[in-house]
């Protein structure tokens, strides 16, 4: 007997779950709609070539690499035959050659199909993506190995007005999903001038790496990974004061300027100052027509996205009560060049729909009755299998297809037990009525109809039974 087990970091949704999620995601898509954006799926999995060198070391690393079952393509491996056959010669299995991999996220997918697609794309191109993706990651709480991204992103568009509209659509969503949240804001740029200005330039990507992790494993332990990464004293002395920045948006830009006094900086200043003035709180709270908006704009020098590809703008989400991140993203100017001569500015968020699943689970934010609002069970009453019997089950049956038919959710007690079993059995299954129809109902054209939630008994005209679900 095999012991039944799952793979670490997945996990089963029973039905209570998927209604939730399901709710969730329609929340998310249905704000993805209101702003223009159009669907797109790309491949479970796509060529190695495509995904690796993308992310950084760590994110190659994490990837879950597909073993080639032999070979199955020949022709376009014929370079490699011979190592392959080297390989098996010394005892070592083709099979640990891999030329694909699983996604890793929805980003680096969308740059390819960008880059396939730009002759029949319109440009600025705007599209989301509600797919799962998979990191062999170490899991943990609101981390997972096989998780969903709900990604929006816009390519082919310079303008710093798109850093506005993905805000707006961030707080759109989390507004209508009553989830309070800070929305940090930096700018890679900003990394950019502090490494040329204390000439670590080769350093960018393990700075920006390294500080991506303070929220994990706090700034102490940052310095003491920044501290055996290359810098010397002088710079690590600059790295202390730049981390360590505080106070207000207005005060947070005039100590950077102060600390990296390089055209570099003021440029990066320039693009977040301009973000900034496009996200006016008061004017957002006038187009989500909301009294109360929870929601922080917060510049936060210390943000930066570990993946590779970022080139200027970026988001992080934090919940206001657990300072866990939900969401995050920003612009990428030279993604798309990995794939095509022609360069695309892009830009984009992702928003992390398992931690926002916890945290609405743990703040009892989903409301009541996220599943279907009326649950039909139609109890068994033909006992037997004489005529009156199999008169039952026909009736039961048409009646079964007309509620289905109107757009119901309704089900039949199928096997012939006695009524509190039936009972027990809506139950637990959370139904919300129960329909009797015996043989004094068929007499009379009637059916009893029972709210299970109320204890109420009503008898109502065969021909009515969808009008009084419908209407109720």
């Amino acid at each position: 007997m095999i012991n039944p087990s799952l793979p670490q970091g997945t996990r089963d949704f029973d039905a209570g779950t998927l209604e939730k999620r399901k709710y969730l995601f329609g929340i998310i898509e249905k704000h993805f709609k209101r702003f223009a954006f159009e669907p797109l799926e790309t491949p479970t999995f796509e060529n190695l070539s495509v995904l690796s060198g993308k992310y950084g070391e760590e994110g190659d690393k994490l990837m879950f690499k597909i073993l080639n079952n032999g070979l199955d393509e020949k022709t376009k491996h014929a370079s490699l035959q011979q190592d392959l056959e080297q390989k098996i010669f010394m005892g070592k299995s083709s099979m640990l050659f891999s030329d694909r991999a699983l996604r890793y996220d929805l980003t680096i997918p969308f740059a390819r199909y960008v880059a396939m697609n730009i002759n029949q794309l319109v440009f600025p191109f705007k599209r989301y993506q509600i797919q799962p993706v998979w990191r062999a990651d170490r899991p943990q709480k609101g981390r997972y190995r096989e998780f969903y991204q709900c990604d929006a992103d816009i390519v082919g568009s310079q303008s710093l007005l798109n850093e506005s509209e993905l805000i707006r659509l961030m707080i759109s969503v989390f507004s209508e999903l009553k989830l309070s949240v800070i929305i940090k804001i930096n700018n890679r740029k900003v990394l950019n001038a502090l490494m040329d200005y204390i000439k670590a330039p080769h350093l960018l990507n393990v700075f920006a790496r390294t500080i991506d992790k303070i929220n994990k494993i706090g700034l102490s332990k940052v310095f003491e990974e920044l501290s055996v990464s290359g810098f010397d004293s002088n710079q690590m002395d600059y790295l202390d004061q730049f981390l360590k920045i505080a106070g207000p948006n207005d005060e947070k830009i005039e100590k950077l300027m102060q600390l990296i006094p390089n055209e570099s900086c003021q440029l990066a200043v320039q693009e977040i100052k301009a973000v900034l003035a496009y996200c006016d709180m008061n004017e957002l709270k006038l187009e989500l027509d909301t009294q109360s908006l929870d929601h922080v704009l917060e510049l936060d020098f210390t943000l930066a996205r570990g993946l590779d590809y970022y080139s200027g703008t970026i988001f992080e989400v934090e919940t206001v009560s657990s300072n866990q991140s939900i969401a995050g993203g920003g612009r990428y100017d030279n993604l798309i060049g990995y794939f095509s001569k022609n360069t695309l500015p892009g830009i984009g968020i992702s928003f992390g729909v398992e931690r926002i699943y916890d945290m609405m689970s743990e703040l009892n934010l989903f409301p009541q009755g996220t599943s279907n609002q009326q649950k039909i069970l139609l109890f068994n009453m033909s006992y037997s299998n004489d005529a009156m019997g199999q008169k039952l089950q026909q009736e039961t049956m048409m009646l079964l297809s007309t509620l289905r038919k109107a757009g119901l959710t309704a089900n039949w007690y199928l096997d012939t037990v006695k009524f509190d079993k039936q009972f027990k059995y809506a139950e637990k299954k959370q139904y919300t009525h129960a329909v009797f129809l015996g043989p004094t109902e068929i007499e009379n054209k009637q059916v009893k109809i029972k709210d299970l939630l109320k204890g109420q008994e009503v008898l109502t005209p065969l021909a009515n039974v969808v009008f009084f679900f419908l209407g109720t």
